[in-house]
């Protein structure tokens, strides 16, 4: 960064400026989620407040390294007490989902395991740290024996390549811990579209883009060509525009509609439908009176829990009961309900004085994409291709 050598601290510049602007937003974002944190003890808010501090500290090397420092404090020994978090960041992303999805979730002390091996290396930095600051000539250097020795041949090495082997292995748990989840909600909601939340699915895919470019980034600079500071400078942007990302959605984000839902995990109920009075089949008589008598299927709200609150069964005999008994999950045993109700309206003529969106929200559908959706698949036409067969 020689562009700086005549230049003091604090520069602000095209690079500088807009690394500094993104992190203080995305410094701001962590204490509002921290400060939601200890008022309603919601565990997602402190893991992503964690992982955007983290993605904040992450930038600092290259914002006061844009802003002039290492110019202008040639002898500078901050990058002994800038201690990378890569090891941390695996676990905490893997936390975040896992706590968003899995409202039962709680931190355990056994967890800290999977810290041990960013604290073994915080421990070897320290190391480092007073071994060199007890060499001669410590202070007229920016880098000791240990740090040009050892750290940067042999331990940034060991480091980068277990941490990259470590965010692969996490970030594959992750995507198997949202898709789960995808394919369980339609066992306990009638309604998922707003309950999918593609939003986990693009923060996986953001933080995936990132690590990947930060790969390719170091083969390139170490085996193609040596990359100069302004180059490397994009994935610090792009860095900073997702973190800032993160910070927006994790915190406007509403997750209390999952406060009664159970992944498989959490589930310790047991089926003892064979052994109920009157068996399987007198309830699968009393589930579909419910259905056809009460229009349960009329609430879009309606779920598992409060189906099996009605029948006075377990979350798991009530969808065995479905799955087996009608061949169907929960979402697609009172879609079908309510797409019998909506043809019914349509044979009525109630199309005449309302639209068929209209209708469909009164049917228990709460979304027009999924109403359309639903009804295609289960149809094999469109509404208005059904409304025109009738004619």
């Amino acid at each position: 960064m020689t562009f700086f050598l005549f230049q003091g601290f604090p520069e602000f510049n095209s690079y500088s400026t807009p690394l500094l602007i993104l992190g203080l937003q995305g410094l701001l974002l962590a204490i509002l989620l921290y400060r939601r944190f200890l008022n309603k003890r919601l565990l997602p808010d402190i893991f992503l407040a964690a992982i955007l501090l983290i993605m904040c500290y992450h930038r600092t090397t290259y914002t006061i390294g844009f802003m002039g420092w290492y110019d202008t404090f040639r002898n500078t020994k901050i990058n002994y007490y800038l201690v990378a978090m890569d090891l941390l960041m695996a676990p905490l992303l893997f936390f975040y989902v896992k706590s968003i999805l899995n409202p039962k979730f709680k931190l355990l002390r056994k967890h800290i395991w999977h810290a041990m091996p960013w604290i073994l290396f915080f421990l070897t930095k320290l190391f480092i740290l007073i071994y060199d600051s007890q060499q001669p000539g410590f202070d007229e250097n920016q880098n000791g024996y240990l740090v040009v020795n050892f750290q940067w041949p042999y331990l940034n090495t060991i480091v980068s390549i277990f941490s990259s082997a470590q965010m692969l292995l996490y970030l594959a748990f992750s995507f198997q811990l949202y898709f789960q989840y995808k394919k369980e909600i339609k066992q306990f909601f009638s309604n998922t579209t707003k309950k999918e939340l593609n939003w986990v699915l693009t923060f996986l895919l953001l933080y995936s883009f990132i690590f990947l470019y930060g790969i390719v980034q170091v083969f390139i600079d170490s085996f193609v060509f040596e990359m100069s500071w302004t180059q490397k400078w994009w994935i610090q942007f792009f860095s900073a525009l997702v973190l800032l990302y993160f910070g927006v959605k994790g915190y406007f984000t509403d997750f209390s509609f999952l406060k009664d839902f159970h992944p498989t995990e959490n589930q310790n109920e047991k089926s003892n439908l064979k052994e109920l009075k009157g068996g399987f089949d007198d309830k699968k008589a009393e589930i579909s009176a419910l259905f056809q008598k009460e229009q349960l299927y009329l609430d879009p709200e309606l779920n598992l829990a409060q189906l099996s609150k009605r029948m006075s069964l377990n979350r798991i005999e009530v969808s065995e009961l479905i799955n087996n008994g009608f061949g169907k999950n929960f979402n697609d045993f009172v879609n079908h309900y309510r797409i019998e109700q909506f043809k019914e309206r349509l044979k009525k003529g109630d199309h005449q004085q309302m639209s068929l969106v209209g209708i469909a929200f009164d049917c228990g559908f709460n979304s027009k994409a999924t109403f359309n959706r639903v009804f295609k698949k289960v149809v094999q036409l469109t509404p208005t291709q059904y409304l025109e067969s009738l004619s």
